[in-house]
């Protein structure tokens, strides 16, 4: 089993920290603490934005400092500029910045001549992460580049998501438009399957006068396959690491997180995913979820991360470089060892799982590329070396979940004792 110190055939530069940077209120977050752990394992000084002291994140052995700053995503960015150079004058030093959500990356991007004193990143379009976070901007993308991506309509009032009702073939697909929006006034939860005409039309009439949404084609998961992409490019758009994987489960079921996850290999995902990124000109880490569509034999691009994935550190290559390592050797002038990737090892999330795994085998969902036998393992949250994340994980994961249980139980027995009455 993976997760353990390990020594690396490179040296990182121990006199540049990292900062993990996240805008939001979601403390379980397994992809920090991965990266937490993957530079301070080389014993780079690692530090962290915490919604408060006792995140998984603030736990680990191998981070510095936690600066506790609890943000919702939703502030002038002005304000969120003016935090981060705030820190990064307690650092004392220059940071490499690893954002870990789309609001963290845009604003980097938005922001890097205030910011590139203070802290060191790669250097992009600042216009190009919204863009790519954006459902409506990363589809008119691929439709400029000729990159497959499910058929989708931008509704900009009620009466425009009637008419393509009218028309529509259901199931159909909503998401919010924009990354930003969903901390704001999400239209949806999630990624929401929509069954019927009227089960849209119900739904949207709460989306108000400009309803944020993307509807786009469903892809029947019986003829599909989750593909997801891991890769760090530089400052040309040129691979410094670039991986492939097959999603076996994911919660919500089909549509959210990775909860387990094989390495495999896939010269022509990574083809398209490489000759994609050059021709947008993009640099820095990326996350890209794709549906392979067993009906024309294509791979449809669902989402673009401009940053680092949460299961990022499911890939590594022979040499032991992750994105996130290959980032820091990148940006600290020092070269990154190339390899091939780990085929056959598996990643899983032990907190999400476990429910993923009951629901796949409820849908009948198969992935025929998986392997039958995993070549190693890496943990989301346990590791031997640094095993406070995961202890801290479940005190707060938890404590929630016997809430309610103990409220569905109080509910039970208060219905058991009217019945008893009558």
């Amino acid at each position: 089993m993976a997760g353990n110190a390990v020594s690396a055939p490179f040296e990182a530069d121990r006199d540049v920290p990292g900062l993990i940077v996240k805008f939001g209120d979601y403390p379980l977050h397994h992809g920090g603490v991965g990266a937490i752990r993957s530079l301070g394992r080389l014993g780079v000084p690692m530090y962290a934005i915490t919604e408060d002291p006792y995140t998984p994140a603030a736990s680990s052995r191998y981070l510095r400092r936690a600066f506790v700053w609890p943000t919702t995503g939703a502030e002038e960015p002005g304000r969120l500029v003016e935090g981060m150079l705030r820190i990064g004058r307690r650092i004392g030093r220059p940071a490499v910045l690893i954002p870990t959500d789309e609001e963290a990356a845009v604003l980097i991007a938005e922001h890097q001549d205030e910011l590139a004193g203070s802290f060191l990143f790669p250097r992009v379009d600042p216009a190009l992460p919204r863009r790519l976070a954006s459902k409506q901007g990363l589809h008119e993308l691929c439709m400029e580049h000729g990159i497959a991506s499910p058929s989708a309509a931008f509704p900009e009032s009620y009466d425009e998501i009637a008419a393509f009702a009218d028309t529509a073939r259901f199931p159909v697909v909503a998401k919010n438009r924009e990354a930003f929006v969903r901390r704001r006034r999400p239209a949806v939860n999630g990624t929401t399957r929509i069954a019927t005409r009227e089960g849209l039309l119900t739904l949207a009439r709460d989306w108000g006068e400009q309803p944020g949404v993307i509807l786009q084609e469903y892809l029947p998961r019986e003829e599909a396959e989750d593909w997801i992409v891991h890769a760090c490019f530089d400052a040309d758009s040129a691979p410094l690491a670039l991986f492939t994987g097959v999603k076996v489960r994911s919660w919500p079921p089909h549509a959210g997180m990775t909860a387990n996850a094989y390495v495999v290999d896939n010269p022509e995902l990574a083809d398209l995913a490489a000759r994609f990124i050059k021709q947008i000109g993009f640099s820095g880490i990326i996350d890209l979820d794709l549906r392979f569509d067993r009906r024309d034999g294509q791979y449809k691009l669902l989402d673009f991360n401009p940053r680092m994935g949460a299961q990022f550190r499911l890939f590594e290559n022979e040499s032991g470089v992750d994105v996130v390592r290959a980032m820091h050797l990148n940006l600290t002038g020092r070269p990154v060892p190339e390899g091939e990737q780990r085929a056959g090892h598996r990643y899983i999330v032990e907190n999400i799982d476990l429910p993923a795994l009951l629901a796949y085998r409820r849908s009948g969902y198969t992935t025929p590329h998986a392997p039958a036998r995993a070549s190693g393992t890496e943990l989301a949250w346990l590791a031997g070396d640094d095993p406070m994340p995961f202890l801290t994980m479940l005190a707060r994961f938890v404590r929630p979940g016997a809430k309610h249980l103990y409220q569905l139980w109080r509910t039970h027995r208060r219905g058991s004792s009217t019945t008893a009455t009558k």
